[in-house]
């Protein structure tokens, strides 16, 4: 059989990942996303039949979105890959909802965007597969940038790529669109599961979503202020962000054990002070510095924290040096033992880098002793 066309990227012993298209877009949908997300994951973007790269015979007139999760089963199949992530915009989202229904064991965690568990009845999608198979895409593919995205930006390759798909194969995607509804199903997804939704989107708009996260138990949503209905290419940093957070293991590990060391109310802060500016730092602190640094059984806790004091007098952070003798007690360090450190520092920091810890270090201890 005829494979869909793919693209893969990153290491091909990386955790698999599979994105899937919205209809009338290619992979390309995903090229602002893919290439990072590559970086801890083999990611597979695939393409519908009839668009980008893909066979129009793939799909007939009447097909389901089950023969489309069928198709990126096979892919798969083919890549030797058993179990994935996966993440899928509309269409491609009710592709990875059908998947988590009916064939959860092959899939370790979702992500929604965009998307629905049903798309408004069939009627609209029965009048738009027939003006398909009449009069082309020419006409639809005219109005994609109201339909796709918010404000004045667009994709030229998207819509040149919904210009050029294949009409009869875009019109059984639409037969698909029209028969699918999976709201009764919903309960039984057991997968993790993210639902981004766009705010702009009127397509699937965030009432969509939250039917979703509302079912599912366990689930995740996501508002993007801004975003419409392809919002990995109008809106690729943040949903680059919370795809990350969903799929990262680093970032979950990480936030765990940065709430371990440095207490819930300090990370509660930190979270709650997070803008969209601040994310993606946010987000590297907690894969790297607490999801890949900290958790190295290599060197305990405890000598994390006595590195970590030395290093901030080192370099005369004071502020960050409170915090970490905080967190150096809740590792185990007795005082005498951060005295310790610090007057080490003494030697090699300089004099008054010490001075200057010691002060703030013995502020930090009366504190959690309730001494004046």
């Amino acid at each position: 059989m005829t494979l869909l066309n793919h693209r893969a990227e990153g290491p091909s012993s990386a955790p698999p990942l599979l994105l899937g298209p919205s209809l009338g877009t290619s992979y390309a949908l995903w090229d602002a996303v893919a290439p990072e997300l590559s970086i801890s994951h083999r990611v597979v973007r695939w393409d519908l039949p009839g668009h980008g790269g893909s066979a129009a015979g793939l799909i007939t007139a009447g097909a389901t979105v089950g023969d489309l999760a069928g198709l990126v089963l096979a892919l798969a199949d083919s890549l030797g890959i058993e179990r994935f992530a996966y993440a899928g915009v509309s269409l491609g989202g009710a592709v990875g909802l059908h998947l988590a229904v009916h064939h959860p064991q092959r899939l370790s965690s979702l992500a929604v965007i965009c998307s629905s568990a049903h798309f408004n009845g069939t009627g609209p999608w029965e009048e738009r597969a027939a003006l398909v198979r009449r009069e082309g895409l020419a006409g639809l593919a005219e109005n994609a940038d109201a339909r796709w995205f918010a404000g004045d930006f667009t994709v030229p390759r998207l819509v040149r790529d919904h210009r050029d798909a294949d009409p009869e194969a875009y019109a059984a995607c639409c037969d698909a669109l029209a028969a699918f509804d999976l709201r009764d199903r919903l309960p039984e997804i057991a997968v993790p599961a993210l639902l981004i939704a766009g705010r702009e989107d009127p397509a699937t708009p965030p009432a969509h979503l939250r039917e979703i996260a509302d079912a599912v138990p366990g689930a995740t949503l996501v508002e993007l202020p801004g975003a419409s209905h392809l919002a990995p290419a109008q809106c690729p940093e943040a949903v680059l962000t919370a795809l990350r957070a969903h799929f990262g293991q680093g970032a979950s590990r990480g936030m765990a054990v940065r709430r371990e060391v440095l207490g819930d109310a300090h990370v509660d802060r930190a979270q709650d002070r997070q803008t969209p500016f601040t994310a993606r730092f946010q987000d590297f602190i907690s894969r790297y510095a607490w999801g890949e640094i900290w958790t190295d059984p290599t060197l305990s806790r405890r000598e994390r924290s006595m590195i970590t004091l030395t290093a901030l007098v080192a370099h005369g952070h004071y502020d960050e040096l409170a915090l970490h003798v905080r967190a150096a007690r809740r590792n185990g360090l007795t005082p005498e033992e951060i005295g310790a450190v610090l007057l080490q520092t003494a030697v090699y920091c300089g004099v008054p880098a010490a001075n200057s810890a010691f002060a703030t270090a013995q502020r930090v201890l009366a504190e959690e002793d309730g001494t004046p």
